[in-house]
C-alpha cells in the first residue's frame, strides 16, 4: 500500500498560513469603587420605598430589629447612622420587627429604593 502524503496547509499563492494567537483581554481598571463597610455592621434590610412628605421609609428586614438600635443607610450618594426612635408595621406602632417584616421607619435624610441598611 502507498504512504498517504500530509496535506500542507498553504494559501493561494503557496504561502503558509500562520495562525495567530488571540491576546485575552484585561479588565480595566475604574476610577469608580464601591464604598467599603466596616465588619462590625450586618445588612438588615434594604428600601422598598419612601415618602418624601413625611419622611418614613419602608424597610423589608433579614434580622430582627427593634427601638433604639443604631442603623447606617448607604446607597448612591447617601450615606448616613442615626438611632432607629420610631417604628411601625401597618400603622401599628411596634417596639421589634422579625425577619420577613416590612417596617415604617422615620429617616433624616432622603432615601430611594435598593438602598441598603446595616446595624451597628
Amino acid at each position: 500500500m502507498p504512504k498517504k502524503r500530509k496535506k500542507c496547509k498553504t494559501g493561494a499563492k503557496g504561502k503558509k498560513k500562520t495562525t495567530r494567537t488571540k491576546k485575552k483581554k484585561t479588565a480595566k481598571k475604574t476610577k469608580r469603587t464601591k464604598k467599603k463597610v466596616a465588619k462590625k455592621e450586618k445588612l438588615i434590610g434594604r428600601v422598598t420605598h419612601f415618602f418624601d412628605k413625611i419622611k418614613v421609609a419602608a424597610i423589608k428586614l433579614n434580622a430582627p430589629l427593634k427601638i433604639g438600635d443604631q442603623i447606617r443607610i448607604v446607597g448612591g450618594d447617601t450615606d448616613f447612622k442615626q438611632k432607629v426612635s420610631s417604628m411601625e408595621i401597618e400603622h401599628r406602632k411596634v417596639k421589634r420587627a422579625k425577619k420577613g417584616d416590612e417596617v415604617g421607619l422615620k429617616v433624616r435624610e432622603k432615601v430611594r429604593e435598593g438602598y441598603r441598611v446595616f446595624k451597628l
